[in-house]
C-alpha cells in the first residue's frame, strides 16, 4: 500500500464502549505490514544528528531499530534496543513519548512524528511471541551486587549490570516482581503476564536472582548486605510508594482509598477477576481527586469495576499533568471531568461512611514555581458531588523505612534520597540510588535512565577499589 510519509500509520483500539467494559488491552499494536510501514516514514537520521535519541532517557538507538524494522529484519531491531533497554515492551506501552524521542523526531516539523512507542512495542511482542531473549555481554567476574526494588529502576540496573559481568540479586517486598509495573499500572495499559512477567524474565535470563518477600529495614539492613552478606555495593530503587493526602475532613472515612491501594488491590490482587476473592469497593459513583496519569488509571479502573466516574482537577484541562492520550481515553469510556474544582470536605453518614464531596470553584490567576497558573477559590462557590467512593491521587514521596534503618544516607526535606544524576551516588559509600526514591513519583522511563546511571556508578566504583 501506498503510505503517506506526513501522516502515522493508524493503530488499531478497542473501541471505547466495548473496552470500558473489560480489563483486555485498549491498543492493539502494529501487525508486521503495519509496523514496516510505519517504519518507512523515518528518514533515517545519522545518529549523532538523530534527535529523538538524545530525547529518550535511556538513549536507544532509534533510526538503528527502526531501519531493521523497516527491512523486516526484526530480531535485529530487538537486539538494538535491548543493547540500552530492559523493559523495551513496558516501554512501548507506557512512555510518554510525545514529549521526549517522538517529541523531537525531524519528521515531525513537517508531518506526524514517528510512532517510535509503538514500533519498540512491536519488536518487543514479536521477540516474545518468537522466543527471542537479549543476548549476555560480558562473562561472570566474581563481584556481587544487590539491587532493592524490581520496578523499572532496579530491573534496568540489575539488567545493565549483569550485561557486564556482575552477580546481582535483586530484594523485592512484595511476592511478585515488577513494582510499580504490576501493582500501580492497569491491566487495561499494561499487562501483567504477557508483559510484564515477561520482561522480568528476560531480565532473570541474563543471570539476575530476584529474592521476593525481602523487606529492607526489617528483614535485612542495606548494612548488613554490605557488611555480611558480601555485597560490594547497593543500588537502591525502592520507588515511591507513600501516598499523599490533602488533609481535609472526612478523609479518614470509610470509602476513601488512596490511589496506590486502590490500584493495588486491583492489578496486584486482581480484584477485578470473579475468581480472585480480593475485598475492594465497586462503588456506583468514584470521585478520583487528582489529575495525572495514576489519577486517569484509578478513574478508567473505577469505571470498568462499573461506577460512574469523575475526576475532580483544581485545574482546566490545558494543565493535566496526564498524558494527552490516557485524558483521551478516559474520555472516551465515559469519565466526567470536573475541573477548576478542588475539594474541601468529604462528607459521611452516622456510620463513617462517604456520601458526598463538597467542592469550591477555582479560578487560574498567577503563575507558580511549576510554571502553571496558580489555582484561586472562587468565594462562595461551594458545591456537592454524591459520591460513596473517594479515591485519593495526589502524588506519593518515598517510604522511609529504608532510609532511617541505613547509617549516613541523606534524604531531602521530601524524605527522598539525596543521589547525583549522573551516577546515582549517595552519602553512603558504595550506596547507589535512582527513580522514586530519588525524585518522588516520576515516570517509568526515568526510573529506567536512573537505574542506567546507578549501573554505571557501581561499575565504575567497584573498578576503582579492584584497580
Amino acid at each position: 500500500m501506498a503510505v503517506d510519509v506526513l501522516k502515522k500509520i493508524p493503530v488499531r483500539e478497542q473501541e471505547p464502549q466495548v473496552r470500558a467494559t473489560n480489563f483486555d488491552e485498549v491498543c492493539l499494536g502494529y501487525n508486521k505490514e503495519e509496523a514496516m510501514n510505519e517504519a518507512s516514514r523515518c528518514i533515517g537520521c545519522k545518529v549523532d544528528k538523530a534527535k529523538c535519541i538524545s530525547g529518550c532517557p535511556v538513549n536507544i538507538n532509534i533510526p538503528g531499530f527502526i531501519a531493521q524494522v523497516k527491512e523486516g529484519n526484526f530480531e535485529a531491531a530487538y537486539q538494538v534496543i535491548s543493547e540500552s533497554s530492559a523493559l523495551p515492551a513496558v516501554c512501548g506501552r507506557v512512555c510518554p513519548q510525545e514529549n521526549q524521542c517522538e517529541g523531537k523526531c525531524i519528521r515531525g516539523l513537517k508531518g506526524e512524528a514517528i510512532s517510535i512507542g509503538k514500533l519498540e512495542r512491536f519488536v518487543a511482542d514479536w521477540a516474545k511471541e518468537n522466543g527471542i531473549k537479549p543476548t549476555v555481554s560480558a562473562p561472570k567476574n566474581g563481584h556481587k551486587v544487590a539491587v532493592i526494588g524490581s520496578g523499572p529502576s532496579g530491573l534496568t540496573c540489575a539488567g545493565d549490570l549483569a550485561k557486564m559481568g556482575y552477580d546481582v540479586t535483586i530484594f523485592e517486598a512484595l511476592h511478585k516482581a515488577g513494582g510499580v509495573l504490576v501493582y500501580g499500572i492497569p491491566e487495561f495499559r499494561l499487562p501483567k503476564d504477557k508483559v510484564v512477567a515477561a520482561e522480568v524474565e528476560n531480565v532473570k535470563a541474563l543471570g539476575v536472582k530476584i529474592e521476593t518477600n525481602v523487606i529492607i529495614g526489617k528483614s535485612v539492613t542495606i548494612d548488613e548486605l554490605l557488611t555480611e552478606e558480601g555485597f560490594e555495593a547497593v543500588f537502591i530503587g525502592s520507588g515511591a510508594g507513600l501516598p499523599m493526602f490533602m488533609g481535609i475532613p472526612g478523609e479518614q472515612a470509610n470509602g476513601v482509598f488512596s490511589a496506590n491501594e486502590y490500584l493495588t488491590r486491583n492489578n496486584l490482587m486482581k480484584a477485578f477477576r470473579d475468581d480472585y476473592d480480593t475485598p475492594i469497593k465497586r462503588g456506583a459513583k468514584v470521585a478520583v481527586v487528582g489529575g495525572g496519569n495514576v489519577a486517569m488509571d484509578a478513574a478508567r479502573t473505577a469505571l470498568r469495576l462499573g461506577a460512574e466516574t469523575h475526576i475532580i482537577y483544581r485545574r482546566s484541562e490545558a494543565e493535566l499533568p496526564a498524558r494527552a492520550e490516557e485524558v483521551h481515553h478516559a474520555k472516551e469510556e465515559g469519565v466526567i471531568f470536573d475541573l477548576l474544582c478542588n475539594p474541601v470536605e468529604i462528607l459521611v453518614d452516622e456510620n463513617q461512611w462517604v456520601t458526598g464531596i463538597k467542592c469550591v470553584r477555582m479560578e487560574l490567576g498567577e503563575p507558580d514555581a511549576s510554571g502553571r497558573r496558580r489555582p484561586v477559590a472562587v468565594p462562595g462557590s461551594e458545591f456537592v458531588i454524591e459520591v460513596d467512593t473517594v479515591i485519593m491521587s495526589l502524588g506519593t514521596s518515598p517510604n522511609p523505612l529504608i532510609s532511617s534503618t541505613t547509617y549516613g544516607l541523606d534524604v531531602n526535606k521530601k524524605k527522598c534520597i539525596v543521589a547525583d544524576e549522573e551516577f546515582g551516588k549517595t552519602s553512603k559509600e558504595a550506596v547507589y540510588a535512582g527513580g522514586d526514591a530519588v525524585t518522588g513519583a516520576a515516570t517509568v522511563i526515568l526510573a529506567m535512565g536512573a537505574g542506567k546511571a546507578g549501573a554505571r556508578g557501581i561499575d565504575a566504583y567497584i573498578k576503582s577499589k579492584n584497580a
